[in-house]
């Protein structure tokens, strides 16, 4: 069983919550992944480790409330137990496994959608702690949908905000921000976008007119985090790969994401059944 030791609400839909795992967070590393389960009957989630403390034994998981199954998890309390917790699963980011001296003089700018703020903040905690310049692009459809501003903020050179609304930051999405700072004459020699599909797909498409590479993590698709279901299928650079064992980043100019976007609309009409009994299931 594993204790969570800590729980907050970031946003009234957003919890984050710091887990007993010591095996997991001595071998965890910058863009891997665990898979949950709430309760023995509970349904498996991958989510994406957001950080971890070798020394406590502490991996930190945050999670949005969109189903039944991340209802149940939100719904834990300090003090209880995550029946299963599994990992770190996943291939580690590509500069994982780069020595020291590579870092110096390199530069990489980061785009966070929503709760994509999440896996982010280790990748760029991990790059500033070995000396890489790292600019860094959070945004939102509001300022409640922001999430890990200050964390951020310490580990990166230059943090931007930008909200659909205009209710924190620059009135605007992500690609609008892209375009301004690259107008401003900054330069990049490495790009990752995480977040919604969407978000991902019109970040692509910007990047690519300034001839950046861009590696995307494609998280969201994944269901079971074991290849076996299938639902993380996805086509990249003309072949079929799985984000759950194959990624869960790729480059992306080679991700065909009109096709995984489609995949991501396959089970919605089941989770809204789902959480709806969740719901009822919580209350009774």
């Amino acid at each position: 069983m594993y204790k969570i030791v800590k729980k907050e609400f970031l946003t009234p839909i957003i919890c984050l919550m710091d887990v007993e795992a010591p095996r997991l967070a001595a071998a965890a590393q910058p863009g891997q992944f665990l898979i949950v389960r709430a309760r023995e009957q509970g349904e498996r989630i991958p989510l994406t480790i957001c950080d971890y403390d070798k020394e406590k034994g502490i991996v930190t998981i945050v999670t949005q409330i969109v189903g039944a199954s991340s209802r149940l998890i939100c719904h834990l309390e300090e003090g209880d137990c995550f029946t299963d917790l599994v990992g770190p699963l996943g291939i580690p980011s590509e500069f994982v496994e780069w020595k020291d001296e590579v870092f110096a003089g390199k530069k990489f700018l980061f785009v966070a959608g929503g709760l994509g703020t999440a896996p982010v903040y280790p990748q760029v905690k991990y790059l500033h702690s070995k000396g890489a310049k790292v600019d860094v692009i959070i945004g939102a459809r509001n300022r409640d949908l922001l999430i890990f501003e200050k964390e951020m903020g310490e580990v990166c050179d230059n943090l931007y905000i930008c909200t659909d609304d205009g209710s924190k930051g620059v009135k605007g999405f992500v690609t609008d921000m892209i375009d301004k700072i690259m107008a401003e004459g900054n330069t990049y020699d490495h790009a990752v976008a995480i977040g919604p599909m969407v978000m991902m797909k019109f970040t692509t498409l910007t990047m690519k007119k300034y001839n950046v590479p861009l590696t995307v993590s494609l998280n969201t698709i994944m269901v079971d985090g074991t290849g076996m279901c299938g639902a993380c299928r996805v086509t990249v650079a003309g072949k079929t790969r799985f984000a759950c064992v194959e990624g869960p980043e790729f480059d992306a100019y080679q991700v065909d994401f009109d096709e995984a976007m489609r995949r991501q609309l396959l089970y919605r009409e089941f989770e809204i059944e789902a959480d709806h009994k969740c719901k009822l299931g919580l209350h009774e």
